[in-house]
């Protein structure tokens, strides 16, 4: 159960990706299932040639930061449909992530998968001293996440951050507010990515091999980690969305952990497994009576004693306070004219 929380952890990286993407620009991006096996092949590949494991990292984020980028490029200066341009650069990086793995070929060979077997990575002291899937693997593949979630929640409240959020909740007005919503857009489909090939690089480390296949079908588990985490946590504040992201993807993988187990499935119905649980979590997410028990459990739903701010002071100049008939009353201190009052003493 603690290598299925490790591998929860890593997918992380992969949701706050896909929450950048889906839940933030509102961009139906499927270049994941790519980027991430372009993440897998790049950082496998430097690793077998005897390159630095925190530069395979790195190379793996980069790669995904440009496969987003084509997306994007399509998408704003080309004027491709937001959904088909990912899927024509997800069906590219096919070809371009068997490119990458043949370079870990020799004497011909062209190979489909690259194993890191007596390779030096990131996770090399711990599968050493025998504590991958342990709590001390958990401890640091946690503090790698809670790193890349203070960056993420940073970036979201910086102005180009709101840039971002005012993008997706509606172009037309960020467009007229002087916002560049295709820059916005591309960098975003940048980082979402380069999100996801890092989790990629990291992926292949723990576990000691990568496939051109790696990445097929991991944006639906992106988009249920999303879906369970905005669920349980709620969507109030952005930085409770995002811990809800890390959160949904760790119970993503206990959830399939305890699948496997089940004497009623096999590996080869994980795929239907995870499409029925996101199908569950969108109609549990859609459910009013599931929506008013999340909200009255959350420590962090509104107070409803608590008045709202221009309630609790009225403004006694505003255009909309009450009218009755011909003559308009209004809330005031005692002994405070109102300007027509004032007018009346002075004449």
């Amino acid at each position: 159960m603690l290598g299925a929380i490790d591998q929860g952890l890593i997918t992380a990286l992969l949701a706050l990706g896909v929450f950048l993407t889906f839940r933030i620009l509102n961009f139906a991006d499927l270049t994941v299932d790519g980027s991430f096996a372009t993440g897998t092949a790049t950082a496998a590949v430097i690793i077998f040639n005897g390159g630095s494991p925190v530069v395979a990292t790195l190379a793996g984020l980069i790669a995904g930061a440009l496969a987003g980028l084509v997306t994007g490029f399509l998408h704003t200066k080309a004027h491709i449909d937001p959904l088909l341009s990912s899927i024509l650069v997800m069906l590219a990086l096919y070809t371009v992530n068997t490119r990458i793995l043949w370079m870990a070929g020799s004497d011909g060979r062209r190979p489909s998968t690259v194993a890191l077997l007596n390779k030096e990575h990131i996770f090399t002291w711990l599968i050493k001293a025998g504590l991958r899937g342990s709590a001390t693997s958990i401890l640091f593949i946690g503090v790698i996440v809670i790193v890349v979630l203070l960056i993420v929640n940073w970036f979201l409240s910086t102005k180009f951050g709101l840039a971002i959020m005012a993008t997706g909740d509606n172009p037309a007005m960020a467009s007229a507010m002087g916002i560049s919503t295709d820059y916005t857009k591309i960098v975003t489909l940048m980082v979402s990515n380069g999100l996801v090939g890092m989790a990629g690089a990291m992926w292949a480390q723990y576990n000691g091999n990568a496939a051109v296949g790696d990445g097929t079908g991991l944006i639906l588990v992106g988009l249920a980690s999303v879906i369970l985490g905005n669920a349980i946590f709620g969507t109030r504040y952005v930085w409770l969305m995002t811990i809800g992201v890390v959160v949904g993807a760790v119970l993503y993988r206990l959830a399939i952990y305890w699948a496997l187990r089940s004497p009623f499935l096999d590996a080869s119905d994980m795929k239907f497994f995870s499409a029925t649980l996101v199908v569950i979590a969108l109609v549990l997410s859609q459910w009013k009576g599931a929506q008013a028990l999340v909200t009255k459990l959350s420590p962090w739903r509104p107070k409803e004693d608590t008045p709202e701010p221009m309630a609790s002071v009225p403004n006694q100049f505003s255009p909309f306070a009450e009218v009755d008939g011909a003559h308009q009353s209004v809330s005031r201190k005692p002994g405070h004219a109102t300007p027509t009052e004032q007018t009346e003493r002075a004449q």
